[in-house]
């Protein structure tokens, strides 16, 4: 399994190429700083759990690229199952529920699984949400933090990466996750236009247009 960074240009790291088809590797998104990447050798997975962090998961192994050493803290995580993960406070009870609701319609009718993690840096479960939402080529790890300006960050699963182009993700962030509008609309706000966003844009026909607005 293979990731780069997007930031805000296309930098590849690492390429997998499987025996019958070629496929794009997994993305993180993350369209204003500096990033830590760490390597787990065969089964690597990066992700962007703050504005300027990404941090590495996997089974063993853990080699840091950068001075910051990734956060674990299962203990910040939810008892039972959520795709949704709040622990910043960022979101109302009715809120979360909302975006339960449409995270679960999203994965029963397009088979993609959106997951949903608000933090503030480093108040995050972090490496811990690996297991716990049990990721895949399949899964988009959603995370907001507004701690170093722009709030929204994606680490997206290679057969994601085929369907939806590259661009979305930061003209996503660029619509919704900027400074000016989080701070006016407040961060909830960012975050429910940016999961209605994701929602609409994975439920286009696949085609050279598909994803093209941010809706």
């Amino acid at each position: 399994m293979a990731f780069v960074l997007l930031q805000p240009s296309y930098v590849p790291l690492q390429r997998t190429v499987p025996k019958k088809a070629h496929k794009r590797p997994i993305n993180v998104i993350n369209c204003s700083f500096k990033n830590l990447a760490v390597d787990f050798g065969s089964k690597s997975l990066k992700f962007a759990l703050s504005g300027a962090l990404a941090l590495g998961i996997a089974l063993s192994g853990l080699e840091a690229v950068d001075a910051k050493v990734g956060v674990n803290k299962p203990e910040l995580l939810p008892k039972e199952f959520s795709p949704v993960i709040d622990v910043a406070g960022f979101l109302s009870a009715g809120q979360e529920n909302r975006l339960r609701q449409e995270i679960d319609d999203l994965e029963k009718d397009t088979g993609f699984k959106l997951r949903l993690l608000a933090q503030n840096y480093p108040d995050t479960p972090g490496l811990a949400i690996k297991d716990f939402w049990q990721v895949d080529d399949r899964t988009i790890v959603f995370v907001a933090d507004p701690t170093f300006g722009n709030i929204l960050n994606f680490n997206v699963g290679e057969l994601v990466d085929l369907d939806i182009p590259r661009s979305f993700w930061s003209r996503l962030a660029g619509k919704y996750g900027n400074m000016f509008y989080w701070k006016e609309k407040g961060e909830d706000v960012s975050i429910e236009a940016a999961v209605m966003a994701i929602s609409n844009c994975l439920r286009e026909p696949v085609g050279p247009n598909n994803c093209s607005e941010v809706k």
